[in-house]
């Protein structure tokens, strides 16, 4: 199992479980939580740094 696949069933069981376990509100905004880090993560780069990253992916050396 790949790192990235390892990485979307975490976010999956912890989002399940802040649904199953927290109030909804709070659990709405944990969900929302797991998936903008990434977002904000990768919107953060410069240009040049996104090509890199974009180069990376497509000579299959990132996950």
């Amino acid at each position: 199992m790949s790192n990235r696949m390892k990485y979307i069933l975490g976010g999956a069981v912890v989002s399940l479980l802040a649904l199953w376990w927290l109030p909804g509100w709070l659990a709405t905004l944990i969900v929302f939580a797991v998936i903008a880090a990434p977002v904000v993560g990768y919107l953060m780069l410069d240009p040049s740094q996104r090509r890199r990253l974009q180069r990376l992916r497509e000579r299959k050396q990132l996950p």
